[in-house]
């Protein structure tokens, strides 16, 4: 009666036999020891997927091999670029800056007053004239031109960082709103 043998332990008996069938692949003996070692792994970890009895060395080289051939074409399609300048070429800029400033933006036209807000967005976001403006307010066409004018210098103020300028301006620019 034969003793099963351990495909654990008879891995390590084809090392070499593996390792010269990596050298003819690749041709370098530090990449074909990469490569024997990659084998040894994925076989070690799929061990359990060896079916006893069958050709443990024809399963190990199979594996050599696909390992090779998918290094292979990963290879072909990886672009040399050993000073950066293509990956540089690549990068994207982040992308959180804008949206913060995005929020600052929003925070700060919530600040303004309804009117100012109001003139501001028919004028400067909606693309209306000074005149169709006013007439959607119920207002003059200079009252509109003021609001919008008010409107745009709180909202740098407000977008600026001195806090100095908010303080000293924000009690006139509010008289200033109840009034036009």
């Amino acid at each position: 009666m034969t003793v099963p043998s351990d495909p654990r332990a008879d891995m390590l008996g084809a090392i070499p036999k593996l390792r010269a069938f990596a050298i003819s692949l690749c041709g370098r003996t530090a990449r074909a020891d990469d490569l024997v070692q990659e084998t040894l792994l994925r076989a070690w970890a799929n061990i359990d997927s060896f079916e006893p009895g069958s050709n443990l060395v024809a399963w190990l080289y199979t594996i050599l091999r696909n390992e090779f051939y998918s290094e292979f074409r990963k290879l072909k399609r990886e672009v040399a670029d050993p000073d950066g300048e293509h990956a540089a070429r690549l990068t994207s800029h982040a992308t959180q800056e804008g949206h913060m400033e995005f929020l600052d933006f929003r925070a700060a036209l919530r600040k303004l007053a309804p009117g100012h807000r109001e003139a501001l967005i028919l004028v400067g976001a909606s693309g209306l004239s000074y005149e169709e403006a006013a007439q959607v307010c119920g207002c003059a066409v200079g009252t509109m031109k003021s609001r919008v004018n008010r409107a745009r210098a709180r909202l740098a103020a407000l977008l600026s960082d001195t806090a100095a300028a908010d303080a000293a301006t924000e009690p006139v620019l509010e008289v200033m709103s109840d009034v036009v």
